[in-house]
């Protein structure tokens, strides 16, 4: 690939609409729930499986299922997105986001992997 196609390919990728929302790993087998908020949903399924395949969620029920019946066990799933184009702090909207979904889905104990949110 030539340098101005190589250019050209950057600029349209980093011109493209990004959107932030509230993404879904769900367990297949027992229908357990991982719940997030993310400032990208653009390719985040492979940064949840690069992690879950290199053990980083130790210690944890998620990654105990990853690793027992493996990543044909899981599905990935965007629940809600919006452009961030107007977001000004992406971080208290992610917060506020995660209340909301955690409220509404309960992702915790025999439904879920999350923990419950502190105050």
């Amino acid at each position: 690939m030539d340098n101005e196609r190589k250019k050209a390919l950057q600029r349209e990728y980093k011109e493209m609409t990004t959107y932030y929302g509230v993404i879904q790993i769900k367990n297949n087998h027992n229908g357990k729930i991982f719940l997030d908020t993310v400032p990208n949903t653009k390719n985040r399924w492979h940064f949840y499986k690069l992690n879950l395949c290199n053990n980083f969620y130790r210690h944890t029920d998620l990654q105990t299922d990853w690793n027992e019946q493996g990543e044909t066990a899981f599905s990935y799933e965007v629940l809600w997105e919006k452009k961030t184009d107007d977001v000004i702090d992406m971080k208290f909207e992610l917060k506020q986001l995660k209340k909301e979904w955690f409220e509404k889905l309960q992702p915790f104990d025999e439904k879920g992997y999350n923990k419950p949110l502190r105050d």
